[in-house]
């Protein structure tokens, strides 16, 4: 074998054939090793004599004169022989190895690390026997190894320094070296193939006794690993280059070394922190073979090769070109690196295995630990910005963006240095809207980067701050989440202000933006004109006045006659004369002004600006006229006082003043621009906040939680309109995720619970004030979640707690001066602290009875209100109690209180007694023992103090001012007296009303609870006293005694329940209870609006009666269609809503009897006010989705609401239908009904209207099935629609079906119901919208079908249907149609008589053609009887305004309630 480029002659050839030998070099396919030729004399080897016999036939200086050649393959050292090339002739057995390591080892003791050169052959003897032989064999081996190398180590150094160290001891040295660097590394290559080995065939046996010492070995290796590789590099790091002639080191020893590393590098584990150190030393090993052995290029493309193939090796390699870079100063590499994936097509890339996202990491990686070093070769990286790998584009971003951070970034940048930024920042804010999302959340993630770490220039933060805005709408979640911490970043680390509000910054800004405009004016005017020096003036005209002057003074014949028209033109005197050549001089008057200087001189010979002029010369002329026109260069007083004035001013001082002002001009520009950027920054940011507000309630868990976080970032800056997210978050506390929750909770405790102060006090102060901020004008919905938050604060045991009570206490008490507002806040907070400990209210209950409930509760019935809601926490309702209930007293002060304020209120005319007595009556039912005798004498003291006040003032109908003493009373005093009685009355029937429904509520929630709990008590004491002979025959008998238990528990629980209900029924109206004299009272002024037309009194007495008639049946269906009418005709809005409220109370109470009422109420849902609509859709979707009401087709109401013009009831109908959705089939069994009521000419709707609604509905049709049946009974429509708005909506509507093969042909069967009306533009159109639909990635048989369907429908739409199909043409078309569709699937010719049924034989028409009658346009009904016409009047004489008879609905279809006992049975 001979190397490739190598000449060999045929004299050497000869020789070699001769000597039986061929020359062991050979070329690797990565490297070209160099032949090398020794100068010394050649010494040939006989193959018959060993390198030790022939050691010993020479002398000591001759004795090394044989090179050792690095092989390539390791079994070329004993075949393979040439000249004066070392060979193996000795290959030891297994066997006798032990005996030939202890020669080796015991000559390495006496002879040193030269004695491999005698025992080479042994330690190769064990690289070949490497499978068979004993592992021990192999380590004692290695440590033999080991030891030669660093013996080399230690004994090179002096030698290297000797300058007379002979030829021969140099090659035994260098022998030396490459024999045993060659052994180790083939010896570790070969351990470090047996350990991954081990860990393969291992794996499955842990538990193994095998497994167990293949462990201890790969154990042992792993440490010895290191000590190979320190070696190794102790070594290589001397200059032993100097051992080799012209110290070129061969290529081969160098890939042997280096081999070795790259192998060891391809262990899986070598970049687990376990293989820290080991990582180490082979990046420095490589790294010394970079520097001092040539080994750039041959790294650079190891490098490649790595990543291409071992993807985990992608932060090893960007660690190791780092170390080379850095600590080796070898920086060219990481440019052959960049270069050489710089040159990787996209075509490459886009290959499976290309190694791209390794290369993507790789260049990630590297830009973190070397930045600097990468920008002179980041050019080659930009094309791949270009290039289809997104993977590639992500890692040019990121380098881009670390390069930015880590080098061009703060305020000392060169020119070039801000070119190349600006250049990088252009192309990063590029790619935030690069087509791939993946690219377009890493860039925003870079850019969050650059924000965090202050290297956005400020002129960039807009323009990055309005790109990233409009990323909030992208549809990539990644992007959304990437965007919202971009946006968060910019928020804390904004250099403007600690409080963003543009509305704050609107008035500052005006402000100084009016100053500015003032200093611009004032500069203006008093602007200096620009004036050129007098020097200047005269350097620019001396060249033209010069030949002017000498043209003159040669022209001295013409002088005399012109010099008297000069004459007239001189002055009265010498300095008007000096004027007037001066100013011949400005306007380029210069034959003037020279003759005119020479005349002078002729008239004033005496004075001194003249007197030069005594010799008459051009260079004597030239020097007057500059003086006369520049003045003297050293201004002397007579000098001065005689020549005239010059233009000449000096332009380079300016005065203080102007400096002054030119200082404050650019400090109030400056102070303008920052004001406009914080302003456009805080009005992005808010901007900002209205999008993400909304992402609170998404799906995707992780942008609810971004959200979240932005939302906590922005109300610690104070951004306006913050605190709306805050609340908005709020009730996610309730969320079933329970990360969202945490989220929420951990946001209000950043926010909230975590004060900041120096005492404990502070802390405490501090909580309380941001606590109250939150409560201030918080709705009912926002207190009740904050008080989940709240009780988790009281509950954690935290060492504020008592400080913060007492802070409360000291607030709610007015002890520190505080407002109303913030003692409401506090005593709802001491309220929310009670549901976790109930003694913090229970031990102050005669504190809040005084404050808030003594003498002054007339004064702010609203703080009473909320103590009372305090209170209620310590109730039993709010947490389990297992025993008796907790119940106060009836003569406890807390009730007398209560019922005094009360009392008081009912005759005064305060707006906020209504709510405090709602509170007040329901907490006597919840705390006092007999609340109902509470509650009876209570309405017998209101009514007696209204009654007082009528006889006070003279019987006084309401609304009227007539009194028994009219006469006597003003007309004023009288109305005031009639004002205060309708008050008085409409709050004394709330109370009544608000006592008749908590009466209710006691007996079936309190008293049937108290019924069970006795009764478990008195089950436990049965079960006590039985003796064990009992235990033992129930034991006996257990499955029997369960079920009669059961049986007798569900038998006492009915009988309960009976109880509660005759109750309800029989006594709390009976004629002798207090609450039967107001029932009568309650009808009078409900059906008698014109009468009682106060609006608070008909309010309150509308939202009685259907409390009352929440008590029985009986009371129901007596009162229901006077509900019902007052719910139709009201004219106050706020009736009509309350009355949808109580009735749909009422149907979850009594549905048999709200049954046939529910057309009525969705009538409601079309009322005029949108509060009513808004209330209707908010009961009615709760009735529907609780399958308290069935699905009808008066939903069609809540359709026309996804049109409303407010947006909040839009989005409550969309609620409706998303839910409604979930059931199987809702929607589609009702869209037959819609379609129909919708598309009723009567209705009047816009097709634009109906295509909205449409097209919302439609997109709950996801089911071939559903899709096929809607088509053919949408065809079938067309049959009876009458106009052609009919026949264009059921088109429409068959076009927003997402339309199948199936439905095409349910389509194509149905060709006789609508293709007469293919004429009208509306028809034909959406049907050829499906088509288009259909042909979208169709197969070509499905798309034949399509184009020659859409071709009939064209030819019918512009020909007409009589034109294109004929009797014959329909024949044939239908043959061939009845031959291609299974008789199965045939669909039969309508019929031409109407009621005419399907003969026996004919094909029956298939299912869901049945009830095509649901599409048929509804007509008017008319009622045959009269219907009596209802109006409301103020006629004293009326007694009734109601329904009658015939109007009232009949039950048609009872709902079924099943008894307690039926449902515990099954």
């Amino acid at each position: 074998m001979q190397c490739e480029g190598d000449v060999v002659t045929e004299e050497e050839e000869e020789q070699r054939e001769s000597n039986d030998v061929v020359p062991l070099a050979r070329c690797s396919s990565e490297f070209k090793p160099f032949s090398y030729k020794p100068f010394s004399l050649v010494l040939h080897l006989s193959v018959a004599t060993t390198p030790q016999t022939a050691l010993t036939s020479f002398d000591e200086n001759e004795a090394v004169m044989w090179d050792f050649f690095v092989p390539v393959c390791a079994s070329d050292l004993v075949k393979t022989g040439g000249i004066n090339q070392y060979v193996v002739q000795d290959v030891v057995a297994p066997k006798h190895l032990p005996s030939h390591l202890n020669s080796f080892k015991a000559a390495l003791r006496s002879q040193g690390p030269v004695s491999i050169l005698e025992h080479f052959d042994t330690c190769y003897s064990v690289l070949q026997h490497c499978h068979t032989v004993d592992l021990n064999v192999k380590e004692d081996t290695l440590e033999l190894l080991v030891q030669v190398v660093s013996g080399l180590s230690v004994s090179l150094p002096s030698l290297l320094l000797n300058a007379s160290l002979s030829a021969p001891d140099r090659k035994e040295q260098l022998n030396a070296v490459k024999m045993s660097v060659f052994l180790l590394c083939k010896l570790t290559e070969i351990l470090e193939s047996d350990s991954y080995r081990q860990v393969i065939v291992t794996a499955p046996s842990k538990g193994s006794k095998k497994g167990k010492a293949a462990g201890d070995g790969l154990l042992q290796w792993d440490s010895e690993r290191e000590t190979v590789l320190q070696a190794l590099t102790q070594l290589l790091q001397l200059d032993i280059r100097s051992l080799w002639s012209l110290s070129l080191v061969e290529e081969e020893f160098v890939s042997c070394v280096t081999c070795c590393c790259y192998k060891l590098l391809e262990n899986p584990t070598i970049n687990h922190v376990k293989s820290k150190s080991t990582r180490d030393a082979i990046i420095h090993l490589l790294g010394v073979h970079v520097k001092k052995y040539n080994h750039l290029l041959g790294a650079s493309v190891k490098v490649m090769q790595l990543l291409q193939h071992f993807e985990q090796l992608s932060s090893v390699c960007a660690q190791a070109v780092s170390v080379w870079s850095t600590e080796y100063g070898v920086k060219a590499i990481v440019g052959e690196v960049m270069r050489e994936i710089g040159q990787k097509s996209s075509e490459e890339l886009s290959r499976e295995g290309s190694g791209v996202k390794a290369f993507s990491s790789f260049l990630s990686e590297l830009a973190t630990l070397v930045p600097d070093t990468m920008i002179p070769n980041i050019s080659v990286l930009l094309t791949h910005l270009e290039g289809e790998s997104p993977s590639m584009r992500v890692a040019v971003c990121e380098v881009l963006g670390e390069v930015l951070v880590r080098v061009l970034s703060g305020d000392g940048l060169d020119e070039s240095g801000k070119a190349d930024r600006d250049r990088f920042l252009d192309t990063l804010q590029e790619h935030l809207h690069d087509v791939h999302s993946h690219v377009r959340a890493r860039v925003l993630q870079v850019f969050t980067r650059i924000v965090n770490s202050k290297a956005l220039p400020l002129n960039r933060y807009s323009d990055v701050m309005g790109l990233t805005v409009g990323r909030l709408m992208d549809k990539s979640i990644n992007v959304l989440k990437s965007a919202v911490q971009l946006l968060a970043a910019f928020i804390a680390h904004n250099p403007y202000s600690c409080k963003l509000s543009s509305a704050d910054l609107k008035a500052p800004l005006e402000k100084e933006t009016a100053k500015l405009r003032e200093l611009r004016e004032k500069q203006q005017e008093n602007a200096p004109v620009a004036v050129i020096k007098a020097s200047e003036l005269w350097a620019a005209m001396e060249p033209e006045l010069l030949l002017t002057v000498r043209a003159e003074l040669e022209a001295t014949g013409d002088v005399d006659g012109e010099q008297e028209e000069v004459v007239g033109e001189e002055g009265e005197d010498e300095r008007a004369t000096a004027l007037q050549i001066a100013q011949f001089l400005r306007v380029n008057k210069y034959r003037h002004a020279v003759r005119l200087c020479v005349r002078a001189h002729g008239l004033y010979p005496e004075s001194e600006m003249f007197s030069a002029l005594t010799s008459l010369t051009s260079e004597t002329l030239m020097d007057t006229l500059a003086l006369l026109f520049k003045g003297p260069e050293l201004d002397t007083s007579e000098i001065t006082e005689d020549l005239p004035p010059t233009p000449q001013k000096d332009g380079e001082e300016v005065g203080e003043k102007e400096r002054v002002e030119e200082s404050e001009l650019k400090k109030q520009e400056m102070l303008v621009q920052y004001l406009r950027d914080t302003e456009s920054f805080a009005l992005q940011v808010e901007r900002a906040i209205a999008v993400i507000n909304t992402m609170l309630y998404w799906k995707t868990t992780s942008v609810v939680q971004e959200a979240v976080q932005f939302c906590v970032t922005v109300c610690e800056f104070s951004v306006a309109n913050s605190l709306t997210g805050v609340r908005r978050m709020l009730p996610l506390v309730w969320s079933t995720d329970a990360s969202v929750k945490d989220a929420v909770v951990q946001a209000y405790r950043r926010l909230y619970l975590n004060p900041q102060g120096d005492t404990t006090r502070a802390k405490a102060q501090t909580l309380v004030d941001s606590l109250s901020e939150l409560m201030v004008d918080a709705s009912l919905g926002t207190i009740q979640c904050l008080e989940e938050i709240v009780q988790e604060f009281f509950g954690s045991g935290s060492s504020l707690q008592a400080t913060v009570v007492q802070v409360l206490w000291e607030r709610f008490t007015g002890k520190r001066e505080t407002s109303s507002l913030h003692r409401r806040a506090a005593v709802l907070l001491l309220g929310m602290a009670a549901r976790a400990e109930r003694e913090v209210v229970l031990s102050n209950l005669d504190t809040l009875c005084s404050v808030a409930l003594g003498e002054k509760v007339t004064e702010d019935f609203l703080l009473a209100r909320d103590s009372v809601i305090t209170i209620s926490n310590i109730t039993d309702h709010v947490r389990q109690a297992k025993g008796a209930p907790f119940r106060l007293p009836q003569d406890h002060q807390l009730f007398a209180c209560l019922t005094q304020a009360i009392a008081e209120g009912v005759v005064m005319a305060d707006p906020h007694w209504q709510s405090f007595m709602e509170q007040a009556v329901r907490l006597i039912y919840f705390l006092a023992e007999s609340p109902d005798q509470l509650c009876s004498c209570l309405l017998k003291r209101c009514s007696r103090l209204l009654l007082d006040q009528i006889d006070a003032g003279g019987e006084v109908f309401a609304n009227k001012g007539v009194t028994q003493n009219a006469s006597e009373i003003p007309e004023e005093q009288a109305e005031q007296v009639s004002t205060v009685s309708t008050s008085s009355l409409a709050q004394l029937l709330s109370l009544c009303g608000c006592v008749a429904f908590w009466q209710v509520s006691h007996l079936e929630r309190s008293v049937s609870a108290e019924l069970r709990r006795r009764r478990g008590e008195t089950e436990e004491r049965e079960e006590k006293a039985k003796g064990p002979s009992s235990k033992a025959k129930q034991a006996s008998n257990e499955s029997c005694v369960e079920e009669e238990l059961g049986l007798m528990g569900a038998s006492a629980e009915d009988t309960e329940a009976e109880l509660i209900r005759k109750i309800c029924e029989t006594e709390l109206l009976a004629e002798e209870n207090l609450l039967f004299s107001f029932l009568p009272l309650l009808v009078r002024v409900c059906s008698s609006p014109g009468r009682y037309s106060h609006p608070q009194l008909t309010t309150s007495a509308c939202l009685a009666l259907s409390q009352f008639m929440m008590i029985s049946p009986s009371v129901c269906e007596d009162n229901i269609r006077l509900l019902f009418t007052v719910l139709e005709r009201s004219t106050l809005p706020v009736v009509r809503a309350n009355a949808i409220i109580a009735l749909g109370d009422l149907t979850v109470r009594f549905p048999n009897t709200l049954e046939p009422w529910t057309q009525n109420l969705y009538t409601r849902l079309s009322d005029d006010n949108p509060s009513v609509r808004q209330t209707a859709v908010t009961v009615l979707t709760q009735l529907v989705l609780k399958d308290v009401l069935k699905v009808k087709g008066h939903v069609s109401e809540v359709a026309v609401l996804l049109i409303d013009p407010e947006a909040h009831i839009a989005s409550l109908a969309l609620n409706f239908f998303n839910e409604l959705a979930s059931k199987d089939n809702a929607i589609y069994n009702l869209l037959p009904d819609i379609i129909s009521r919708l598309s009723d000419p009567e209705r009047g709707m816009t097709q634009e209207d109906f295509h909205t609604i449409m097209k919302q509905l439609f997109s709950y049709i996801t089911k071939e099935r559903q899709t096929e049946s809607l088509v053919e009974k949408m065809c079938q429509r067309f049959r009876t629609a009458q106009t052609e708005r009919q026949w264009c909506d059921l088109a429409v509507s068959l076009s927003l079906l997402t339309m199948c093969e199936r439905g095409l042909k349910r389509l194509q069967e149905c060709w006789d119901c609508y293709s007469d009306k293919l004429t009208e533009t509306g028809v034909y159109q959406p049907l050829l919208s499906i088509m288009a639909k259909l042909r979208r990635g169709a197969k070509p048989q499905l798309k034949a079908q399509v184009e020659e369907f859409e071709k009939r429908l064209t030819a019918v739409h512009t020909r007409g249907l009589e034109n294109v199909e004929s009797p014959e043409m329909e024949k044939e078309t239908r043959a061939e149609e009845t031959s291609q569709i299974p008789a199965s699937t045939q669909t039969p010719l309508p019929s031409k008589t109407r009621g005419t049924r399907a003969k026996r034989g004919q094909a029956k028409p298939s299912v869901s053609s049945h009830h095509d009658d649901s599409f048929v346009t509804p007509k008017q009904r008319t009622r045959k009887s009269k219907k009596s016409a209802i109006t409301f009047s103020s006629d004293e004489e009326e007694e009734d305004a109601v329904m009658t008879d015939s109007e009232t609905p009949k039950v048609t279809t009872p709902i079924a309630r099943s008894s307690r006992r039926a449902r515990l049975r099954h």
